[in-house]
């Protein structure tokens, strides 16, 4: 039952990637300082792996995540990648996005969906799950098929969905039967709005079915982590991922979820 969960909170950086350029250490405090449990890296800014990871510990921060060219998980890259997310704490490598190779065609899909397998395969010794973060482009229709059900089809249960509500939304997928479709497999879920009427919503303000959303998590989705997501000009960058927070929080509230 959703009501004996507890399922934290992270925030994607990638929303506040202007103030992690300038400052990384003093924007992932500040994260930290607005209740955030934890932060999903999009890039480190030449920080190294022991950087990092003192600046998860000094704000009692876990890594939720990060996003990575899929070209870090091939062949001698894997090893540097695996030794660096190891050392700070980090188990979910995720994919946000593929080159055109990789995605032209449905036996593109395919075959891509078998090398996240092999690289799956790869790191579970060690601890770790590869995974893949959609945006749009998934949910149109490609040669009679959807793309993201033609990859998560051809991946083993292992291979993390971070489904990004929004992104999906906004191509015409349906949330709540694409979390039902795949039970157990949306791992960590991307919290980011969709609105047709205002682009520039904030969590809980737009279209998306957020109490049925987080209850499905925590039923059947197999959730260990929400995270936010959000990337319009609306107020200040800071300001902006502090309101989601508190928005996301209350949803899970009513859902009775703990955060």
């Amino acid at each position: 039952m959703a009501a004996d969960k507890k399922i934290p909170v992270g925030l994607q950086l990638y929303s506040l990637k202007d103030d992690c350029a300038g400052n990384l250490e003093g924007t992932v405090a500040k994260v930290a300082k607005m209740g955030y449990a934890g932060v999903e890296f999009a890039g480190y800014f030449d920080r190294s792996a022991k950087q990092v990871r003192k600046m998860l510990d000094d704000n009692g921060l876990a890594c939720c995540g990060t996003h990575i060219k899929l070209q870090t998980l091939l062949g001698d890259e894997l090893k540097k990648t695996v030794d660096f997310n190891l050392e700070i704490g980090n188990p979910y490598l995720i994919v946000p996005g593929l080159p055109e190779e990789n995605r032209s065609s449905i036996g593109a899909w395919k075959k891509t969906g078998d090398l996240f397998n092999t690289i799956a395969g790869r790191i579970r010794k060690d601890g770790l799950r590869v995974g893949y973060h959609n945006h749009t482009v998934e949910f149109a229709g490609m040669e009679g098929l959807i793309p993201y059900n033609v990859f998560f089809s051809a991946t083993d249960k292992d291979v993390i969905m971070q489904l990004d509500a929004g992104n999906a939304a906004h191509g015409g997928g349906n949330v709540i039967a694409t979390l039902k479709k795949y039970p157990g497999r949306t791992v960590t879920f991307h919290c980011k709005e969709y609105s047709a009427a205002r682009p520039d919503a904030f969590v809980g303000e737009g279209d998306i079915p957020w109490s049925e959303a987080v209850k499905t998590c925590a039923g059947i989705g197999g959730t260990e982590w929400f995270i936010i997501e959000y990337e319009r000009p609306r107020g200040t960058p800071v300001e902006n991922v502090k309101v989601c927070l508190d928005n996301f929080t209350k949803i899970l509230k009513t859902a009775g979820i703990q955060p």
